[in-house]
């Protein structure tokens, strides 16, 4: 798709692939700005709840106006798929950032508190609007180049009073991350996210997470 315009959105390169979707880096043609697109994997575009869940990110997330809360834009459909238009993070993950080659913090005490207020601000003004994020981990967080936290992927996102449309089949949200009341597939409110929020401060401070296994039952014994 690289180079390809899509409404007023040409497709400047690919930024990523996992869970809910593809991110692409894009020019947005009209208000000349760069912009990021998510769109739904080819593959997942059959499935009603897949489409539910893509859709409640933009929900969840375009509620929480907030300095440290990746902007909404848009939504839009393209052949068949929806996309997401987004706030373009120039920047890097918080588990890049954190996390040195020795597998120690490459941050300071000083950084890691002052990324965890931001973190925190996010959250709060997210629960005050009754949304759980549901999936807090490093690698949802990006700091700009600005030394700024976003935080990203709402794609968990769980609405006070939504559809519940989380898979019955799998566990979501990253294990070594979640509340135990997660991992057990009950249900999660804000305190869910202060547990995975304290996992994620650990590893800003120590480099390395406080839960480990080699596979997952290790990891829930953990």
């Amino acid at each position: 798709m690289i180079g390809q315009t899509i409404s007023h959105y040409r497709i400047v390169e690919k930024l990523g692939e996992g869970g809910m979707g593809i991110v692409y880096k894009a020019h947005d043609t009209k208000l000349d700005r760069l912009v990021a697109l998510k769109f739904l994997p080819q593959q997942m575009t059959i499935s009603k709840e897949d489409k539910a869940r893509f859709l409640q990110e933009a929900k969840a997330a375009s509620a929480v106006m907030h300095p440290n809360v990746c902007v909404i834009h848009d939504i839009q459909e393209h052949e068949g798929q929806q996309f997401i238009v987004m706030e373009y993070v120039d920047g890097q993950t918080l588990s890049k950032k954190a996390v040195g080659a020795d597998h120690r913090s490459a941050l300071n005490v000083n950084e890691a508190i002052a990324y965890a207020i931001q973190i925190g601000e996010a959250l709060q003004e997210a629960h005050s609007k009754g949304i759980v994020h549901r999936d807090v981990k490093t690698d949802n967080i990006m700091v700009n180049t600005k030394n700024q936290v976003k935080v990203m992927d709402f794609g968990l996102a769980k609405l006070k009073g939504s559809l519940k449309l989380t898979r019955t089949s799998s566990t979501v949200g990253t294990l070594a991350y979640m509340a135990p009341e997660q991992i057990q597939g009950g249900e999660v409110d804000a305190r869910s996210d202060i547990f995975s929020f304290g996992v994620v401060l650990y590893e800003m401070l120590t480099g390395h997470m406080p839960f480990r296994g080699e596979h997952e039952a290790a990891m829930v014994y953990s």
